[in-house]
Formats: structure tokens, sequence, C-alpha cells
């Protein structure tokens, strides 16, 4: 089971690299929900669409060095940057997928700003 909720998640990040928002959210339960720790959660695929169409245009540029399948869990660890006034900031993330039946059903992610 964890190697195919791997490949589910390897297939998310892949669309979210694309911004694509729909190929994401075919992979995500009708009420899947999505978490920046600290902020409110986007939950159903309307609500998510709805926080995507508000992000930048341009997408984060990420890197996974970590990534740990266990049972319905899926954590990735990584580095990113975020456009952010014109320069490109970077960003510490993890996020911890949770699935059920071959559908993602929550992501938590964890942001933290780095120097």
């Amino acid at each position: 089971m964890s190697a195919n909720n791997r490949a589910i998640i390897d297939k998310a990040n892949e669309a979210f690299a694309r911004n694509d928002v729909e190929g994401l959210l075919a992979l995500c339960s009708d009420d899947f929900s999505w978490t920046m720790v600290g902020s409110e959660p986007a939950v159903g695929k309307a609500a998510v669409r709805e926080w995507m169409a508000k992000a930048p245009p341009e997408m984060p540029k990420f890197t996974i060095d970590t990534v740990i399948a266990d049972g319905d869990f899926v954590t990735c660890v990584g580095d990113m940057t975020m456009p952010e006034k014109g320069k490109d900031v970077p960003y510490a993330y993890c996020d911890v997928w949770r699935l059920e039946g071959g559908k993602i059903l929550e992501l938590k992610a964890f942001v933290i700003k780095t120097p």
C-alpha cells in the first residue's frame, strides 16, 4: 500500500509543480482538506480551486529531499522558493499527506521561511 500511495503523491507533486489544479484534484477525495498550518483549511475541491485561484501565478519551485511512506501516510520534506516582491524567498517545508482507498484525503503543509 505504501508504494501505491507514494506513487499517487509523486503524481500530486508533479501536478502541483505544473500548476495543474485539476490534475491534482483528480487524485483527491471530494472532501479533500488542505491545511497550511497556521491558516484555515481549504475543505472540498471547490474550496481548493478557489484558494489556488488566489495564489500568485508563478508556482513555488521545490525540491523533495526525503519521502517517507507508511500505511495511509506519505510525508515529503524539502526546500522551496516562492516569489515575493520580485525576489525568490527560500522556505523549508514538510507535507504530510493522508490517503484512503487510492485517494488523497488530507494535506497538512508546514512551511517555514529560511535565511
